[in-house]
Formats: structure tokens, sequence, C-alpha cells
């Protein structure tokens, strides 16, 4: 059986090797062949040199160097170009994952599911950090229809088909289960192991808020939209043009009914009029959206 692991790692010096060694025992264990993969994220303190070690003693262990912070999606994404193994597992470099639940992620695969997501249902974190993860991911039940409980869980098996077909960009890692579906594979989960942290800090930051509700937006519109974008665009758009029309109406019946001139009304005016011109770009957008997705169709058969 081919596994590949990948390890994204940001100053995670006083856990690989140990994370290492408990992967490869999990692969002697199970009579796995592989391969390890550390995405070395910009690191600035010694897990550098740490990968490198361990890459240079081991055939299995790959290493992965970004000169610079680029995020967890980047990593992963180099990672999955890299991957050869049937199975691909996604794990945290900081031991909060167990490598002991990687047979039982791929017994569920071989189930038939193509996405195997990690439940932390009993997490050590602080609740600055429980807390806004339970409601990002109610939110993201409720929008993509996929009934996992942890969408943001590090600890994750794929079908190498579906590395190969999802491409990450930005912040859109904790999306994988979204952007998975769009793409008609199906994702289940199992509850796993969470331990505390027992070294280095963790990377969440207020920030992430931000930049999680701007990536809810992002999938709210691929999940639903993207094979039509008419019913999106279209919609917005014919809501402006009415709502434009009926500013407009309301202000000939002042000037008819009452005498009053365009004069004293003419913010109302020029209100109709830009409502009614955004209402015809927005529906004109939707067009154009609609036939890029027709050409693209056309391509592919």
């Amino acid at each position: 059986m081919d596994v590949s692991v990948i390890v994204p790692v940001y100053n995670e010096e006083g856990s690989v090797k140990e994370l290492a060694q408990r992967v490869t025992a999990v692969f002697k264990q199970e009579n796995y062949e592989g391969e390890i993969i550390f995405v070395n994220d910009g690191s600035t303190d010694n897990t550098t040199v740490i990968c490198e070690e361990l890459a240079a003693q081991h055939a299995m262990i790959h290493h992965i160097h970004f000169h610079r912070n680029k995020g967890k999606a980047a990593a992963l994404q180099a990672g999955f170009d890299l991957a050869d193994g049937s199975y691909v597992i996604t794990m945290d470099g900081d031991l909060q994952d167990e490598p002991s639940e990687i047979p039982a992620l791929i017994a569920k695969l071989n189930e038939g599911w193509d996405i195997v997501s990690g439940w932390k249902k009993k997490r050590h974190d602080p609740i600055t950090k429980r807390w806004p993860s339970k409601l990002f991911n109610w939110v993201a039940r409720l929008m993509s229809g996929i009934k996992i409980h942890d969408f943001n869980c590090g600890l994750k098996a794929y079908r190498d088909e579906v590395i190969k077909t999802v491409k990450l960009y930005g912040e859109m890692h904790r999306w994988i289960p979204v952007l998975a579906k769009i793409e008609g594979f199906k994702t289940s989960e199992i509850v796993v192991t969470h331990h505390p942290r027992h070294s280095g800090v963790s990377k969440y930051g207020f920030s992430r808020t931000f930049k999680g509700f701007f990536d809810f937006m992002t999938m709210f519109f691929l999940s639903r939209f993207t094979m039509r974008p008419m019913h999106f665009f279209g919609f917005f758009g014919l809501l402006s043009i009415g709502a434009g029309v009926i500013v407009e109406i309301i202000v000939l019946v002042y000037k008819y009914a009452y005498g009053q001139s365009f004069q004293s009304h003419m913010a109302m005016l020029i209100l109709g009029v830009l409502m009614i011109v955004l209402g015809v770009q927005l529906f004109s957008i939707g067009l154009i959206g609609e036939m890029i997705v027709y050409e693209s169709k056309k391509k592919k058969q």
C-alpha cells in the first residue's frame, strides 16, 4: 500500500523529529510503503536544519523548503504536487495530531469515501480558538451541506485523485471538502485524538477570522453558482433594476400627482438611475459568466 504523509511545518523545531519517528513506526507496523513530505513554510528556527537532516538520513522523507512564509494552502498544494501515494494523509507538525490514526483513516476511505476528515471531538485548545472554530464549522455545514463537524482539522485522508483534481490557493485549505464536493467527491469523518501542544506556539491569529469571512463568501459562490452564475448575478441584477424602477416611479408620482419639480427630488432620481445601471451591469456579468461556463464545458467534451 502506497501512502504519502504531508506535514506543513512552520517553526516546529521541537516536534518534527519525533513526528517523523512516530509516522515511520506506523509505516513499519502496518507494512505501508510510501513517503513523508515535510513542507517547511519559511521557518525561522531550526526546523529547516532538522528537516534537511531527516531527508538526508531517510530516503522516504522529503523536504520542501519555502524561503518565505506562504501559508498552509500553498504548503499543502506543494505537498500534493509531489505526493505519489494512492492514499494521501495530511497532518499538522505540532504533534497535536496522532499518527496512529492513519490506519483508521485509510480504512474509512476503503469504505467508499474520497476524503475522510478527522473530528477533534475533545480539543485541547484555548477557548479563544475553540469557539470561533465552532461557529466556523456550523456556518460551513449550513452553507455546504457537508455533514462533518471539523472542516479545519489538519488530519485528513484523501484518495490520490482528489488531490490531483482540487487546486488550493489563498486560504482555501479550510474548504477542501467543499472544493472536492464541487468536483463530485464525497467526504466522511471519524473521531480522532487531539493532544495538547507540547512545544512551539499556535499560529492562530485574530486576522484569521477576517480571512475566513472572505473565504466563506468565495466558497458560498463556488459551491452554489459555479455552473450557473446567472442565478446569482441575474437575481441581484433584476432586484436592483426593479428597485431602481420603483424609485423612478415614485419620483414621477411626486412630479405629476403633486406638481413638484424634478430638482426637488434630484437625489432620488439619480439613485434610481444608478440602481438600474448597476442592475444591467450585474445581469451582463451573469451572461458573460454563463458564456464562460458553456465554453469551458465544450472544451472538456
